[in-house]
């Protein structure tokens, strides 16, 4: 079996695969620092298969060697941790190539071999990534904007008589309580936010894409967003567990 592990900032999620079927999926918080026994004592009464290889995509750095120490301790096993080097078999158009974030390229991957190219697909999390790749599959880039809990947690730290508030549509644009008010301002400007992107992204990009939605904060944003077309929850889980199997298939021994 194969342990996908997506490492967010806010949130790592973990899939079992058996070849390209998801058999069970699960999230625990992210927390810095933390050793490898004690993530192990966070995941080990989810995982109730025999792992033979373990896939990682990470954007914090101070959480590899834990990560590392889990599979070599806990299974045997030493992790494939996926990085700017990897080959997508797409040309990356990125200044410079490197410094794209390995959560979107893994995103755009899977969303291009799972629904074709051109797409567009919007990742909404800590951060909000939304990435074009054009009808040659080359990855062109995109944005990044605070994603929707940032910015509402932003307008909670950065006010004295603001309170924080639960993040969901609200019935009306027109707020009749301060907490209303907020609520409708966060949701309805990201909203606006959104739609107002990928129009111009459409655009510029010259071509009709599908667009796919993936993150925390997808199915919230996608229920108003006729633009987004699709919400996959699972998109990095099965990325990675594509990008497991071309290396399976171009390579006998793996390598980290």
């Amino acid at each position: 079996m194969l342990l996908a592990i997506d490492i967010g900032n806010s949130s790592v999620k973990f899939g079992v695969f058996d070849n390209e079927i998801l058999l069970s999926r699960f999230t625990i918080p992210t927390v810095r620092h933390q050793i490898a026994n004690e993530l192990n004592s966070s995941v080990s009464h989810q995982l109730n298969h025999t792992i033979s290889a373990i896939i990682i995509s990470s954007v914090v750095p101070e959480l590899k060697e834990s990560f590392q120490e889990y599979g070599e301790i806990f299974h045997n096993l030493k992790p494939i941790f996926i990085d700017n080097t990897f080959d997508f078999g797409t040309k990356i158009k990125y200044n410079p190539p490197e410094t794209i974030g390995i959560d979107r390229l893994v995103a755009a991957f899977a969303a291009a071999r799972k629904y074709g190219a051109p797409c567009i697909v919007c990742d909404f999390g800590t951060a909000t990534t939304i990435d074009a790749i054009n009808s040659r599959s080359e990855c062109l880039g995109g944005i990044i904007a605070p994603g929707i809990n940032t910015l509402s947690e932003s307008l909670f730290i950065k006010t004295a008589k603001l309170p924080r508030v639960e993040l969901v549509k609200p019935a009306n644009v027109i707020g009749n309580s301060t907490i209303s008010s907020i609520q409708s301002g966060i949701f309805y400007g990201y909203l606006g936010l959104t739609e107002g992107i990928l129009q111009r992204m459409t655009a510029e990009l010259g071509e009709q894409p599908r667009v796919i939605a993936t993150g925390g904060f997808a199915r919230l944003i996608a229920e108003s967003c006729e633009l987004l077309e699709i919400v996959d929850e699972n998109l990095m889980l099965d990325g990675l567990q594509m990008i497991y199997s071309k290396l399976a298939t171009n390579y006998t021994n793996f390598h980290e």
